[in-house]
């Protein structure tokens, strides 16, 4: 397999994190892309020209992190991070999408804050703020449901926890939402998540 990546990536980290949890990692080669150029090497793979986007083993490119992590889920035999079908999967997937939301919004904002300072970027910024904000709160209230066995979910909240802390230390997200920090300090240390931490 192949995947193209961008260190700096929250999206590329869940993924990794995803192979290493499964243990598949070392059948991963991983190639340094910027998407940003469109480079044709990632254009034939992805026309959306985005990364991560992965060359499976069975030659089909597969892109956006959800979708990625899903099928490294059939790789291999180790037991899978997305639960089968009722309770269980919905809660991680539910999971997965607050925590690609966090990043979504915080990934914006830092794109945001590359740009000249003015009124309209400003507002953009605090939107995406405030949206990370109501999030961390509701991870909060909902923190118990992080805990037991990894799962897709569960990684990616702690990815984008660990973008927070990489791209927006200031902001201290862990003022106000002590369990979850908690949680965090103790999930981070998994080896999917000790060694995929953010460079860049």
């Amino acid at each position: 397999m192949k995947l193209s990546y961008s260190p700096a990536s929250p999206y590329v980290r869940k993924v990794m994190a995803c192979a290493i949890a499964r243990g598949i990692d070392g059948r991963i080669e991983k190639v340094p892309t910027n998407p940003h150029v469109s480079p044709e090497e990632l254009l034939k793979l992805n026309p959306l020209s985005k990364v991560p986007t992965l060359l499976g083993e069975d030659g089909v490119a597969y892109f956006d992190s959800p979708v990625i992590c899903e099928y490294l889920d059939t790789v291999g035999d180790a037991p899978t991070l997305l639960p089968d079908a009722g309770p269980a999967r919905l809660k991680a997937l539910r999971q997965q999408a607050i925590g690609d939301g966090i990043m979504d919004a915080a990934v914006a904002c830092r794109g945001e804050s590359q740009r000249p300072k003015e009124e309209a970027r400003d507002a953009v910024m605090a939107r995406h703020k405030a949206a990370v904000s109501r999030a961390l709160d509701l991870l909060e209230r909902e923190v118990d449901a992080l805990s037991g066995p990894l799962t897709l979910g569960s990684l990616g909240v702690a990815c984008a926890l660990g973008y927070l802390d990489f791209r927006f230390a200031a902001d201290a997200w862990r003022e106000g939402h002590p369990k979850l920090a908690t949680w965090y300090e103790s999930v981070a240390k998994h080896k999917a998540l000790a060694d995929t931490a953010p460079v860049g």
